[in-house]
């Protein structure tokens, strides 16, 4: 074969690659999900009125699509892996089945990162497994990650993902509404990256004022420039309903250690990739607005390498914002070891 033989069929290969590649961005771009800044999902003229009397309780957990347990580490934080065995994701979504019905006391679960069958968690539909598990919740799903296909890492794909916020509520709201936060990542990297979001149930309060129940999952791989844009848009609507007189409850994982926590209670040496930590500024929000977290437990755990109690990087992430109209009475984040799960699941009840 002569040498230019070989070249023309190394330019036909080159072309044939580039051609193809076009072909998937235009694919991409062509499914690409594009949520409007406000959608309405859920809507009633009969919604339950919370009794003001009454305590309500909250529990807040990331659950990491049931795939992120103490055996796995996560490419996008410095690790190799895209997801465990299906065996391992079933032992992971039934011990978080168990714990929520443990808690089914809740007046409120607020999850983050449940799958709706998703390559990385074997199909499984995690919204309606959630949903059986507690019939006397009514459930509100909002996507924040619908790509068709994910190509990275290359090796081993991670294909198609549905994921999003799951808040499950004891009472019918008058509402429930998913917002887009603004902010998103350059082309063509936003085709395949998440579409944050906050998730408001809104409930009719005795006074003609309505609480509000904010399910929320902030950005975490970016240079900061996203979690800045998100904050301030939520602040703005938080300080919007607290003037009209409403009553406000945001659980969330924020991606940032709450004001006043400092990030080495728990990890001497910060081991962080693409994951740029910080803390929300102490002064963010007017001083009588009530940041609620647990400092004696960590919430989250670094996914550079498996679980390590001795060597795992360990912070606060998860955490409630509560407007100065409310009280609450206990706190609790809760020390699984982070055997299940790369997020701990925090319990709130108010007075």
């Amino acid at each position: 074969m002569t040498v230019m033989k070989i070249v023309k069929k190394i330019v036909l290969a080159l072309v044939i690659v580039i051609v193809l590649f076009g072909l998937f961005l235009v694919y991409a771009m062509l499914t690409d999900y594009k949520p409007p800044e406000k959608e309405i999902l859920f809507e009633s003229n009969q919604p339950d009125t919370i009794d003001s009397e009454n305590k309500l309780s909250l529990l807040l957990w990331n659950i990491g699509y049931c795939g992120l347990g103490k055996d796995m580490d996560f490419f996008y934080d410095g690790g190799s892996q895209v997801r465990t065995s299906r065996e391992t994701t079933l032992e992971n979504l039934s011990f978080i089945r168990q714990f929520l019905l443990d808690n089914d006391s809740c007046d409120f679960i607020l999850l983050q990162e449940v799958d709706q069958k998703s390559k990385r968690t074997y199909r499984i539909n995690e919204v309606d497994t959630f949903d059986m598990t507690l019939p006397d919740h009514y459930p509100f799903f909002a996507l924040n990650y619908r790509v068709k296909f994910v190509p990275l890492p290359p090796t081993s794909p991670m294909g198609m993902v549905n994921s999003g916020l799951l808040t499950l509520s004891k009472h019918l709201p008058a509402s429930s509404v998913r917002y887009n936060f603004p902010g998103d990542y350059s082309w063509p990297t936003n085709l395949f990256m998440l579409d944050r979001c906050f998730l408001v149930n809104r409930y009719p309060l005795p006074n003609g004022k309505e609480l509000l129940v904010i399910n929320s999952h902030n950005s975490a791989f970016d240079d900061g420039s996203l979690k800045a844009q998100e904050m301030d848009y939520l602040k703005q609507f938080l300080l919007d309903e607290y003037g009209k007189g409403n009553y406000i409850i945001v659980g969330a994982d924020w991606n940032q250690n709450p004001p006043g926590f400092s990030p080495r209670e728990f990890s001497a040496e910060l081991t962080y990739e693409r994951f740029q930590l910080n803390a929300i500024a102490a002064d963010f929000m007017p001083g009588d607005w009530k940041w609620i977290f647990y400092p004696s437990v960590p919430t989250n755990r670094n996914l550079a390498t498996p679980y390590d109690p001795e060597q795992s990087t360990l912070t606060i992430l998860d955490y409630f914002l509560l407007s100065p109209n409310l009280n609450f009475s206990t706190v609790r984040t809760v020390d699984l070891s982070f055997e299940h799960a790369d997020h701990q699941p925090v319990l709130l009840e108010l007075q």
